[in-house]
């Protein structure tokens, strides 16, 4: 056991990295993840780390680069604005195979609109928002807890597959106060950074590192060759997908939900039951990749679906397509919220009314 501390979702996060052997923290101020620039602020160099506050999230971004690219562990975390400041460097991480951690507590929109939290970004995120079709894994905690401990697998994931990977919270998630356990996790060995840019560029091999956004023709490479590279290992990350299942085995209706939406999909689920009605719950702990195979086997089974989120529909799109229109996908979003502003958020009693509905 470890030591059990109060704390919020975002100090989680910095728990976490710290957790991890994080070096670096390169961020920008912006609401509603300044929790994690303000604990790493403060803890980061008492442990011989390094935190810079940058100038914005562009150069954040690039700085991220420049300590990935020397091998080291390192991260950002931002918000829904500064997120799409950091698309080209996401692209440029992605393009040189940079194993890096960006957190991002997703915030209403779209535009910069209020300070409050959604579930708006889930595209970007899972689709990579900057060019050229690269893939990040994505992972979505739903506790304190879990962001601790989602935040030590994402920079072993970054390690192992030689990719960043995308934390993506929601500013309830970074602001909901629970137990915490903090304990160091082992996932096993990573393979060596051998590629990485040190020691002045000189290895024992006595050959010099260079990394840059494209392929390397020094190495060998060409483009196509390049690409078959990032395509095999997208294609070997497949093995990671995490999801758990709550009362489905029997369930008439599934709902689907990450982050702060399936905490309350999981309280209707228990109401549903309590009134006689066969409800359950799949959660995916990796955004990308996406539990497929999961939800069309339900679906095969003659099951409905009832995707939650905070938004007007993104993550049901993956729904679709892993049913094959083989089962009906019904959507709640974010009109389902128990206000009509931006202060709002979709509570259980409005979830159980559609699953009322639908069965």
């Amino acid at each position: 056991m470890g030591q059990r501390i109060l704390a919020e979702g975002n100090e989680a996060v910095g728990w976490g990295a710290l957790s991890a052997g994080c070096k670096c923290f390169f961020g920008y101020p912006i609401t509603p993840q300044n929790e994690i620039i303000e604990f790493l602020s403060r803890e980061m160099p008492k442990r011989g780390g390094i935190f810079v506050q940058s100038q914005c999230e562009t150069a954040t971004i690039n700085m991220l680069f420049g300590a990935a690219a020397a091998g080291v562990r390192a991260m950002t975390s931002t918000s829904s604005p500064g997120w799409g400041l950091m698309q080209e460097g996401m692209s440029n991480l992605a393009a040189a195979r940079l194993p890096c951690v960006v957190v991002l507590v997703q915030r209403v929109g779209p535009g910069v609109q209020r300070l409050t939290h959604a579930q708006m970004d889930y595209t970007s995120a899972t689709r990579g928002g900057g060019g050229g079709g690269y893939k990040n894994i994505v992972l979505a905690p739903a506790s304190v807890q879990e962001t601790h401990d989602l935040m030590q697998l994402a920079f072993y994931l970054a390690d192992k597959y030689r990719n960043p990977v995308v934390v993506l919270s929601d500013g309830l998630m970074g602001h909901v106060l629970e137990p915490l356990e903090l304990k160091a996790l082992d996932f096993g060995p990573v393979p060596e950074k051998d590629w990485a840019v040190t020691n002045q560029g000189i290895h024992p091999d006595g050959k010099h590192r260079a990394i840059g956004a494209s392929y390397n023709p020094l190495l060998g490479q060409t483009y196509v060759s390049y690409l078959c590279e990032m395509r095999d290992a997208y294609k070997a990350m497949e093995a990671e997908i995490k999801f758990q299942e709550y009362l489905t085995d029997d369930a008439d209706l599934v709902l689907v939900a990450y982050g702060y939406c399936a905490r309350v999909s999981e309280e209707a689920v228990d109401m549903a039951r309590a009134d006689g009605l066969k409800a359950g719950l799949l959660r995916p702990i990796t955004l990308w990749p996406f539990p497929t195979t999961a939800i069309r086997k339900i679906a095969e089974r003659g099951r409905s679906f009832l995707v939650v989120e905070d938004s007007i529909g993104q993550m049901v799109d993956d729904v679709l397509i892993a049913v094959q229109g083989k089962a009906r996908v019904d959507l709640a979003d974010v009109t389902f919220r128990h206000l009509s502003s931006e202060d709002g958020m979709i509570m259980p009693g409005r979830v159980l009314e559609e699953i009322r509905r639908l069965l």
